[in-house]
């Protein structure tokens, strides 16, 4: 029963996921946060940010949407995030943070009804992304995925460890697709996406 959720959404979302030479272009790229270390990022999420720098290169996408946590005073994962991607740069004008993305459904669900994304490539590691991409469809955006494999180095007891907590966290997100909540955190429509895409 635990691995079922699993097998469904990576066979649900298989046509969907890509290399970043092979991913289908579209406006934005929807990072999602992976935790920070000061003001640093997680090694993960430094890789998943990397991925979506060289996505931008590319030309495969034109706005990073940044979507972290930031709920306690001195813990702000978007903020970390612009300034990691401003560093490899990318035009801090196309950096557009997300405080609220407390879980996967959550940044989904904002990037759609908050800042009014219609089409997205979300970035991630490869033991989440089958679920990213898969929730991130549910709310009505036409998404695909790319990710990052993450073992070798320092990072493979963490993506070891992603790859355990997954069939849990995709037990959740089945209550997500079922029952579609609202985030956590929403508020007004904001124009940071379109303003980004809008500029030079």
């Amino acid at each position: 029963m635990v691995l079922a959720p699993m097998g469904w959404a990576y066979a649900d979302t298989a046509k969907y996921r890509y290399s970043p030479e092979k991913v289908p272009a579209t406006p934005v790229a929807l990072v999602l946060g992976a935790g920070i270390w000061g003001d640093h990022p997680s090694p993960l999420l430094a890789r998943r940010l990397d991925l979506a720098a060289d996505l931008y290169r590319r030309g495969k996408v034109r706005v990073l949407l940044v979507s972290g946590d930031n709920r306690v005073k001195g813990y702000d994962e978007p903020t970390a995030m612009r300034a990691y991607l401003v560093g490899r740069g990318v035009p801090e004008g196309k950096v557009v943070r997300d405080f609220a993305g407390l879980d996967t459904w959550d940044s989904c669900a904002r990037a759609k009804r908050i800042f009014g994304v219609t089409k997205l490539t979300v970035v991630t590691q490869d033991f989440h992304l089958p679920r990213a991409v898969a929730l991130c469809r549910a709310v009505g955006i036409e998404a695909w995925g790319v990710g990052d494999d993450s073992m070798g180095g320092s990072r493979t007891n963490a993506t070891v460890r992603g790859y355990v907590r997954e069939p849990l966290a995709m037990m959740k997100a089945v209550g997500s697709l079922t029952l579609r909540p609202d985030p956590a955190l929403l508020g007004r429509r904001e124009p940071g996406v379109d303003e980004a895409l809008a500029s030079p």
